[in-house]
């Protein structure tokens, strides 16, 4: 597309700008096909315990019946890689890729906020817009874990639904890039997740470049309560550590002299 002429007023090229970008509305039959791309994401993004390993059979039949599209391409990639592993060996490389790596860890406001005070606000902000749009998780992970995320957009839908995924693309494309560098083939899972979202900017680009060069924003945030932490450590990114407390206030004893009068 040409660049627009330079008469036209700022706010008219901003709202052309803005209509171009806006996604054209979905049919019934991309709107399902979009929402089960989005839910087998999900699943395939969390642990592979035994119910999920039972289930390989129906997400490789699932998998191989979707629309034909890039996503759909990616994810056959990684279920041809998900059904040849053993569960043990699913186990380990899970572990690997996402509990003992921060480049890929699964915790999407780590990325923006790193190991700081703003992580917190964001976490109460997300799970305040899961409550708003009548979805309350079970807690049993944080509200940023991505599994969670993609859930939550197939819930509630390309709109506010997806809006927390197009906050945080800069996390998913240095995700992307931390398992295509080491080879994983949870990478086709993440490729087949940016297959749905608008193409990065050229900001988009070079923030994840300094990402890659210096990683999150780093602050001690406070220590594990039970001492979990030493001194110069952090929490790993899926745990939140709230700022430590402040100390109580010191009031001075009151004076005991029995000679000094009122004053």
């Amino acid at each position: 597309m040409s660049p627009l002429p330079a008469t036209i007023p700022a706010l008219v090229r901003t709202r052309v700008r803005a209509a171009v970008r806006r996604p054209s509305r979905l049919t019934p039959e991309e709107s399902r096909a979009r929402i089960l791309l989005l839910r087998l994401c999900s699943l395939l993004l969390q642990y592979p315990d035994t119910e999920l390993t039972a289930s390989r059979p129906v997400l490789t039949a699932t998998v191989e019946a979707l629309p034909s599209s890039p996503a759909a391409e990616h994810l056959a990639a990684f279920t041809t890689w998900f059904t040849g592993q053993e569960p043990e060996a699913l186990e380990r490389h899970y572990v690997e890729m996402f509990d003992l790596r921060r480049k890929s860890s699964l915790y999407l406001t780590y990325y923006l906020h790193g190991d700081t005070r703003r992580r917190g606000m964001a976490l109460l902000t997300l799970n305040q817009r899961y409550r708003a749009a009548g979805w309350d998780t079970d807690g049993g992970e944080l509200p940023d874990h991505l599994p969670v995320v993609l859930e939550f957009a197939a819930l509630a839908g390309p709109g506010g639904g997806e809006a927390p995924l197009r906050q945080h693309r800069r996390g998913l494309e240095l995700i992307h890039r931390a398992l295509t560098d080491a080879d994983s083939p949870y990478r086709h899972v993440l490729a087949a997740l940016l297959t749905l979202l608008p193409p990065p900017t050229e900001a988009d680009r070079a923030a994840v470049a300094q990402l890659v060069a210096e990683g999150p924003p780093n602050e001690e945030v406070g220590l594990d309560p039970y001492g979990t932490y030493g001194d110069g450590e952090f929490a790993p990114p899926g745990t939140f550590v709230p700022p430590a407390p402040a100390p109580p206030t010191r009031v001075p004893p009151a004076s005991t002299s029995r000679t000094e009068g009122p004053r």
